[in-house]
């Protein structure tokens, strides 16, 4: 991928070039609360994307976290490659740093951080009445989803608590704009403490800056959704991804034109319709979308002459593949601002897994380990 960070090192960040206006004063307030309280933490549960488990990092806070009984939580593993994945585990722990891939919203998963957290903690329990966990991270990480998570487990051992408020969860950065601390165990009690979200006050690296765009970290509106749309194409485009998309594609047809149309019957068709499923119809819309817009873009490159590796052959195939785009999402050309169009209904469907996981980080020579 050498043309595409050349190619990035000559963009500006944010839309509108210029100096970017993203660091707003709630984060600088929150990032000095975080900072204060963190020396007064047993724990730290570091949460950060699978899909940018360096890019998720905030580095402000790794001085500080250094010292301290840390867990890094490599948090939507469900949207991340399971392949790729393993080799991340294996990464941080040949750099001494304690890892578990979690889903936020899975309550095996979360018991299973519990457990590794208590494992932790097992020494200091046993000589503190009271113990602090704190839970950091940058913004749209799923710190919140993770703090609710433990509050219904919690719930289930001490139902005689409390009960407690749970954290606010949305799509967008920068949901939680506040510390709060909710009980969770007694003898001895612990408290975790969610945190906002921060960044840190510059991103020196911009491709690092696209990657937190493109996982929902940055709002769009920084960036632009047509920019972090072409960087995700050009990622894309860069590892041959939709190739392997025509491939699974013919693999199916073929498939199917094997089975000489015959239907094969599924044990829930012969079982009668109690009622009508909700939103069946958007279902099968969704699957028709996230079909056009692969076959659109694994067509475009199948067709494609030039090389990948050339950026004004890769600028070429992008404005190709945006024309696909537009055409799967059936928006006319005439359209006002149809590329931006194109381009936020193409971010959701990759940042909610439609398109298939991803890990847009690269895994460091294990020789050369990254902080």
């Amino acid at each position: 991928m050498g043309i595409l960070k050349k190619k990035l090192g000559e963009m500006s960040f944010n839309m509108g070039g210029g100096p970017v206006n993203w660091f707003p004063g709630h984060m600088a307030a929150a990032s000095r609360a975080i900072q204060g309280r963190l020396k007064l933490a047993d724990f730290v549960i570091e949460v950060r994307d699978s899909r940018i488990p360096l890019s998720s990092t905030n580095e402000e806070l790794q001085p500080l976290l250094s010292g301290k009984r840390r867990l890094i939580a490599l948090n939507k593993k469900d949207l991340a490659n399971p392949n790729i994945l393993p080799k991340w585990i294996r990464y941080f722990e040949s750099t001494k740093q304690d890892c578990l891939s979690i889903n936020a919203h899975s309550k095996s998963s979360v018991r299973k951080l519990l457990e590794l957290v208590e494992l932790k903690l097992k020494e200091a329990i046993s000589r503190e009445p009271t113990l602090l966990v704190m839970v950091v991270g940058v913004p749209n990480v799923g710190k919140s989803a993770l703090i609710n998570s433990i509050h219904r487990i919690s719930a289930e051992h001490f139902p005689a608590q409390e009960r407690m408020k749970r954290a606010i969860v949305g799509p967008l950065p920068g949901v939680t704009q506040d510390i709060a601390g909710y009980k969770i165990a007694h003898q001895p009690s612990i408290y975790v403490l969610d945190t906002p979200g921060v960044l840190v006050p510059s991103i020196p690296d911009i491709e690092t800056g696209l990657k937190l765009a493109a996982t929902g970290s940055v709002k769009d509106s920084v960036v632009g959704e047509e920019r972090i749309a072409q960087y995700l194409l050009a990622v894309l485009n860069s590892r041959g991804t939709p190739l392997h998309w025509k491939y699974w594609k013919d693999k199916k047809e073929k498939l199917q034109n094997g089975a000489d149309g015959k239907h094969e019957y599924n044990i829930k068709d012969l079982l009668p319709n109690r009622r009508k499923p909700l939103d069946d119809s958007a279902v099968y819309y969704i699957e028709d979308i996230v079909t056009e817009v692969q076959h659109g873009l694994s067509d475009s490159f199948s067709k494609f002459d030039g090389n990948v590796e050339d950026e004004n052959d890769m600028e070429s195939l992008i404005e190709l593949q945006f024309e696909a785009l537009q055409k799967a999402f059936k928006i006319p050309p005439s359209a006002s601002e149809c590329r931006t169009k194109a381009s936020k209904r193409f971010l959701t469907l990759f940042r909610t897994g439609k398109l298939g996981p991803f890990i847009l980080d690269e895994v460091p020579d294990i020789c050369h380990p990254v902080s």
